[in-house]
């Protein structure tokens, strides 16, 4: 009998942010989330769970999509998130060509990765996995070489 490779869990757009809200809130040192598009309502919702991480000294990473890439609604909204953001001491890393990975690493340990925009889902129909273990997560860690930018 083969054994299960990793622990996983599939989420849908209604389900995924009670789980990724827990993780963050057991995050110990390091959370990443790749993002094209950050919007002002999904920002209210997370500014102040990141507010928290940064307080309890848990690095958060954002990486998203030049804001000059989006069109004026999702640029103004992007603007202001980043800035915001930044403010609260989060570190925007800025990605310019059509950035469009959606995924979270939480301590290297955790991987989120699927068609869901953790920065900006409202309306949309979409699918996340949590995958457990830290082999999968520093798989993507250093297939995406994250470690020249962190």
């Amino acid at each position: 009998m083969a054994s299960n490779p990793f622990i996983s869990r599939l989420c849908d757009e209604k389900s995924f942010f009670n789980h990724f809200r827990k993780d963050l809130k057991y995050a110990k040192s390091e959370v990443i989330i790749e993002s094209p598009f950050i919007t002002t309502a999904r920002m209210n919702t997370l500014a102040p769970i990141f507010q928290k991480l940064v307080d309890r000294s848990v690095k958060v990473y954002l990486i998203t999509r030049d804001p000059k890439e989006h069109q004026s609604s999702y640029r103004e909204q992007s603007e202001l998130a980043v800035r915001h953001f930044e403010q609260i001491g989060v570190q925007v890393l800025i990605c310019k060509g059509n950035h469009h990975r959606k995924l979270a690493i939480i301590d290297r340990k955790i991987l989120w990765e699927g068609s869901l925009n953790i920065l900006s889902q409202s309306k949309s129909r979409e699918i996340m996995r949590r995958i457990e273990g830290e082999q999968h997560a520093m798989e993507m860690f250093n297939y995406l070489k994250l470690g020249r930018f962190l």
